[in-house]
C-alpha cells in the first residue's frame, strides 16, 4: 500500500472525506501513480509508474473524467475511475471504467465504499444511470456488482487489431 496524501488542490479539505471510522475517499493526484499502477498490476492490468503517471496528468485535467482513491491507515487502497461520454448511437453515458481494491482488502467494503462515491460523482453531473463492463472471467466482481443492485444487461465479444505506425 502507498501512502495516501491529502486531496487535491480545490477540494474543500486538505483530508479525505471519512465515510466511516477506517475508509477515505478522495479525488487522485499526480503523487498516487505508483499506487494506482500497483493496483492496476494486481488485477494483470501491468503498468509503470511513469506510465500511470503520464495518463494521471491528462485524466485528471479532464471533467468528464473521475479518479478517486480509497485510504486506509494512510494509505491508498484501491482506487475507481469514471467517463462521462457520449455517442452517436447511444447518446450520453455515465460508464465506470476501472475498480480496484488490494487483494488484502478485499471483502472489507472498500470496493462499496468506491462504487457508491463513482455513482454520487455521476450523478453530481447529471447522470440518472450508471454502467459497467466486467471481464467473464471476473466472477467475483461479476457477484459484487449484482450485490450492489447492477444487473447484466448483455454480454459481447471484444475484438483488437494491432496498427501499423503511420507512414512517413
Amino acid at each position: 500500500a502507498f501512502a495516501c496524501s491529502a486531496m487535491s488542490r480545490g477540494e474543500s479539505s486538505g483530508r479525505p472525506h471519512v465515510l466511516n471510522q477506517e475508509i477515505g475517499i478522495r479525488v487522485a493526484t499526480l503523487d498516487d501513480a505508483a499506487a494506482l499502477a500497483d493496483l492496476s498490476g494486481q488485477l494483470d492490468y501491468p503498468v509503470t509508474r511513469p506510465e500511470m503517471l503520464a495518463r494521471l496528468h491528462v485524466l485528471l485535467r479532464r471533467s468528464h473524467y473521475g479518479v478517486l482513491v480509497a485510504c486506509m491507515q494512510g494509505r491508498v487502497v484501491g482506487w475507481v475511475a469514471v467517463e462521462q461520454r457520449l455517442s452517436l448511437e447511444g447518446g450520453a453515458r455515465t460508464e465506470l471504467v476501472g475498480l480496484v481494491v488490494d487483494a488484502q482488502r478485499r471483502g472489507g467494503g472498500v470496493g462499496g465504499y468506491l462504487l457508491g462515491a463513482a455513482e454520487q460523482w455521476a450523478i453530481a453531473r447529471g447522470a440518472t444511470q450508471l454502467g459497467l463492463r466486467s471481464n467473464v472471467i471476473r466472477t467475483r466482481a461479476h457477484a459484487f456488482y449484482e450485490a450492489h443492485g447492477y444487473v447484466r444487461e448483455k454480454s459481447q465479444h471484444m475484438y483488437g487489431r494491432s496498427l501499423p505506425a503511420e507512414a512517413e
